[in-house]
């Protein structure tokens, strides 16, 4: 009996939203977190591999940025935009490993391929996109990254970032022009 009582409560808990299980884990039921693991760990993973952690490093990231998230989620002042507050502090652990992200490279060759999209562009683009990606500044980057590869909106790119809406919607905007400019040449 109790075997099916966990798992209508799993079943329930995977119906609910971010918000709901921030404060059923608040109020002390523990078990709702790993949900949230669950929804959050692989876009995680991929943004730690596309801002240059290798999948090791990765892994380790986001692990500890779930521990630090669990930790401090008191802090998490407004529980409807734990995704972003999330993604802040994972953010957080790759810059605090030491990255330069100036002298880093995209390194898509790190996201397994289940991540990506289903159907991968030829080699040659591939490699010209990947080129092109590296090639832009970091800020602009993340921000392209954040919003046309992970589907944050620009006020959560803001707010994971600690950037202004509008500066999040100008790199986004120069990193597109930068890579149509980069991507220009080459055969479709």
């Amino acid at each position: 009996m109790t075997l099916v009582t966990a798992r209508t409560d799993a079943a329930s808990t995977a119906a609910l939203g971010d918000a709901a299980l921030v404060r059923l884990v608040l109020a002390g039921n523990r078990e709702p977190f790993s949900e949230l693991v669950r929804r959050h760990q692989e876009p995680l993973y991929r943004y730690a591999c596309t801002m240059g952690a290798s999948p090791d490093v990765a892994q380790d990231l986001v692990q500890d940025a779930f521990v630090r998230a669990y930790v401090r989620l008191r802090q998490c002042r407004e529980p409807d935009h734990f995704r972003a507050w999330l993604l802040g502090i994972l953010r957080h652990r790759v810059l605090d490993h030491g990255r330069d992200l100036r002298q880093q490279t995209l390194g898509l060759e790190h996201v397994p391929e289940t991540s990506l999209a289903a159907a991968p562009p030829p080699h040659e683009l591939r490699r010209a996109l990947d080129t092109a990606l590296d090639r832009l500044p970091p800020l602009l980057r993340e921000a392209f990254l954040l919003r046309h590869h992970e589907g944050y909106g620009y006020e959560e790119i803001a707010a994971i970032t600690g950037s202004q809406v509008s500066a999040v919607k100008m790199r986004v905007h120069r990193a597109r022009e930068q890579l149509q400019a980069s991507l220009a040449g080459v055969r479709m």
